[in-house]
């Protein structure tokens, strides 16, 4: 992680610190082990295979075991980084400064951890985190989740119609094509921006923190547990309201799988 943390202090954009976190080990959650880890005393294994193979509401899981899966993996991350926190907020003095950037890039590390198993679990296909060269619509599509997660304004309206599109269409590229074009890429740009502005104001926050050892490091944890969880749990609240991850939504079979049929959907207005 050395390296990534220096790298970090020079990229302190937000799309700068995700292409760094997406290098740790442990970032990229794996959908097909995920899913069946987290459903399989939940469900048999045809049923289960379907969740694999489709998602887990075309499989017929309720949003109820899905709600409880969800909550159980939050508090499991926000554990980890939380406790995280505390351990790189404690060096003090001199490397405050780059102890708050590496603390910045390990907790979007978990943030990243965080998006996509709420993704798998509410519906989403794999988000295709390649380390070396990440396509932009995976990038565009990571910054509508964490967007959401930290209330910024049009990123939820934006992350549902992405949703809807998703829900409604078989071929997975079809749906992506959503995130670069109409009123979705200006909010992902917007995402961008005010996050990138929320990180710098923490690593500020952390680094007075850091200065003072031991009781920095209790205050600098308080902080990533205040803002981890809560946006977590945002993220959660807006998906768990998706036609992706409504069993019922699936018996219409509302789907469509050609270029001519996106085109007529309606991405929405500038007032978002």
């Amino acid at each position: 992680m050395a390296n990534n943390d220096k790298k970090a202090n020079n990229e302190l954009t937000l799309e700068g610190v995700l292409k760094v976190a997406m290098k740790a080990p442990g970032v990229k959650i794996n959908r097909d082990m995920f899913l069946r880890k987290e459903l399989m005393k939940y469900c048999i294994e045809d049923q289960l295979q379907k969740a694999i193979d489709n998602n887990p509401a075309k499989a017929g899981i309720s949003k109820e075991i899905i709600n409880k899966v969800s909550l159980h993996v939050i508090n499991y991350e926000t554990t980890k980084v939380t406790g995280l926190s505390v351990a790189a907020s404690i060096p003090g003095g001199a490397a405050a400064v780059g102890a708050a950037a590496a603390d910045i890039t390990s907790y979007f590390v978990f943030v990243l951890r965080a998006v996509q198993e709420l993704a798998y679990l509410y519906g989403f296909d794999d988000l295709d985190m390649n380390e070396d060269e990440m396509d932009s619509e995976t990038m565009n599509a990571l910054l509508l989740f964490i967007g959401v997660m930290f209330g910024v304004q049009g990123a939820a309206a934006a992350l549902q119609k992405f949703a809807d599109i998703f829900a409604r269409h078989v071929a997975k590229n079809l749906a992506k094509k959503a995130l670069t074009k109409g009123v979705i890429y200006p909010i992902v740009k917007k995402v961008a921006i005010k996050v990138g502005i929320r990180m710098t104001k923490q690593i500020f926050a952390d680094t007075v923190a850091s200065m003072i050892p031991v009781a920095g490091g209790v205050l600098s944890g308080g902080l990533t547990y205040a803002m981890f969880k809560p946006g977590c749990m945002k993220l959660r609240k807006n998906l768990m309201s998706y036609n992706l991850c409504d069993p019922e939504f699936y018996k219409e079979n509302n789907t469509f799988d050609t270029d001519a049929e996106i085109e007529d959907i309606d991405l929405g207005d500038d007032n978002m």
